[in-house]
């Protein structure tokens, strides 16, 4: 099994080779090193593109607007990615964002999520008819996790989701009115049997 080390570099590399500059390799060894580790088929979808990038050109985006029309050929994932990455605090001040036509948008994915990381707030990823819940780049969350290759997401869309608490108020209030049972003033007696750091602490 190769290590997660192992699929960085080398995304890295090949992605130097494909064209991109250094700056941008680096961009996608990480974020291939992120699917792989979460269980989503980077090295499938990357080793594809590039193969099919040797004779084919795909459109760059360099300014994301809400509408994102169908072009000519397919968004490259990865510029795509890049501009949406530098763009998204002037962007999560928009509802939704739609593109059409991006190809293997699997490669599209971890720039979203690291976007979330960004501004602190959820995204909210729908390529076609799988969704996608991204936490500020610490988890992903799917209706369908599937093994293939994407070769186009016709529709893509992304949605900047409002931060909230996933309790209610009177949930809050009832556990922490449990946790105030822990305010007592200290004795002699709560010091040495539990409440702090005993005297046998060795840390």
């Amino acid at each position: 099994m190769k290590s997660l080390s192992e699929i960085d570099t080398t995304s890295k590399r090949a992605s130097r080779a494909s064209g991109f500059d250094w700056g941008i390799a680096e961009e996608v060894g990480k974020n291939t090193k992120m699917l792989e580790m979460l269980g989503l088929p980077g090295i499938k979808n990357l080793n594809h593109y590039y193969k099919v990038r040797k004779t084919k050109f795909f459109e760059k985006i360099e300014l994301i607007n809400e509408l994102n029309p169908k072009k000519k050929l397919e968004y490259c994932p990865i510029v795509t990615g890049v501009s949406f990455l530098d763009q998204v605090r002037t962007l999560e001040n928009l509802n939704e964002i739609k593109f059409k036509n991006i190809a293997y948008p699997i490669l599209f994915l971890p720039f979203i999520s690291r976007a979330s990381e960004v501004i602190g707030r959820k995204i909210s990823l729908k390529i076609d008819n799988i969704n996608f819940l991204l936490n500020y780049n610490h988890s992903i969350y799917s209706n369908a996790l599937q093994d293939g290759i994407t070769t186009v997401g016709n529709d893509v869309i992304v949605r900047f989701i409002e931060n909230s608490d996933s309790f209610h108020e009177s949930e809050w209030n009832e556990l922490y009115k449990l946790s105030e049972e822990t305010f007592v003033k200290e004795n002699e007696s709560s010091k040495q049997s539990g409440a702090g750091a005993g005297l046998t602490d060795n840390d």
